[in-house]
């Protein structure tokens, strides 16, 4: 019988996004693996992807992991991105086929499942909707579900907006979130709706506050976490303590961070997300509190132009 390898060194995970939205799946990452090297992506000089093409996705999608690949040699890689995921990652495993992706698709299944009244509603970007892997999994999953997709082109950028410190507006977000809420003449109402974009639960607590109704709000994070913990414990073993690099962030613009959203990232993994008020701070703090101040190990290395890490602000810890 074979053992899993020793090694001493602990596996190092790269969780990519277009933005910020994959900090929500680097959370859950890193709750299930503590001892690993984390390092988290966003592309913000390609954000957003849902208006690109396929064609031009996949090469934007590639050309950068070419390069972070190369630069950071992960043992596996977290796509934390729906459009992306969707639309790149045949390419990617074909690509890399000794490296390990866990892609991001809508939780339709374990949507169908938990819902009641059998009105399920899916709120995705425009490109998410528009895919005929969407439509698939919904034929496929749904299990006599009347499903309702909603494409939201403004939500991913509020999102990211809001996380910086920025005023965000709730009635935007009611509007955005309306069409998800389905009422039939014989007073069945959605009563699930899958987030299927990874900015989307930065946003949680306005949902859940602005909503007409109260609906259960798949969160599609810890489900990718599991699964990115299955393939590593395949070949590294459950987690423990090991080597590793304190956990970085790479922007592939190169911008210096907004001070509220160096502050985010400084903090990201140290307690989970526990917020329940959805004012502007206490979400804000729920985004917050998904962080670890080593983070903020922000360190210029040797790296290709696409993925060297933007340099960060000083700052000082708050007391507790």
């Amino acid at each position: 019988m074979s053992s899993a390898p020793t090694i001493s060194s602990a596996p190092k995970i790269l969780v990519f996004d277009s933005g910020l939205g994959g900090l929500t799946v680097f959370v859950e990452v890193a709750k299930l693996r503590p001892h690993a090297t984390l390092l988290y992506c966003a592309d913000d000089a390609g954000f957003p992807y849902g208006p690109l093409s396929e064609e031009a996705l996949v090469a934007r999608v590639m050309l950068v992991m070419e390069s972070l690949v190369a630069a950071h040699a992960p043992d596996l890689v977290v796509i934390a991105c729906n459009t992306a995921s969707t639309r790149v990652l045949p390419h990617l495993r074909a690509r890399w086929p000794n490296l390990p992706f866990v892609g991001t698709v809508p939780a339709v299944k374990p949507a169908a499942e938990r819902s009641r009244s059998r009105l399920i509603s899916v709120l995705a970007t425009p490109g998410t909707v528009t895919r005929d892997y969407t439509r698939a999994l919904i034929a496929s999953f749904a299990e006599g579900c009347e499903a309702t997709l909603v494409g939201s082109s403004r939500l991913a950028p509020i999102a990211e907006d809001f996380l910086r410190g920025a005023a965000v507006s709730e009635a935007e977000i009611a509007a955005e979130i309306a069409p998800c809420f389905v009422q039939r003449p014989d007073g069945a109402r959605t009563d699930v709706v899958v987030l299927a974009c990874t900015h989307y639960p930065l946003l949680l607590d306005f949902f859940r506050r602005l909503a007409p109704w109260p609906v259960e709000w798949i969160d599609p994070a810890p489900a990718i976490a599991r699964q990115a913990d299955r393939l590593l414990l395949q070949r590294f073993g459950a987690d423990r303590i090991g080597f590793r690099e304190p956990p970085r962030a790479i922007f592939t613009s190169g911008a210096r961070p907004v001070p509220p959203l160096a502050a985010a990232l400084s903090r990201l993994g140290s307690r989970g997300v526990a917020s329940k008020r959805p004012t502007r701070l206490r979400a804000r703090r729920a985004a917050e509190d998904a962080a670890s101040p080593p983070m903020l190990e922000n360190r210029r290395r040797n790296a290709p132009a696409s993925s060297r890490l933007a340099p960060w602000p000083a700052r000082t810890r708050p007391k507790t």
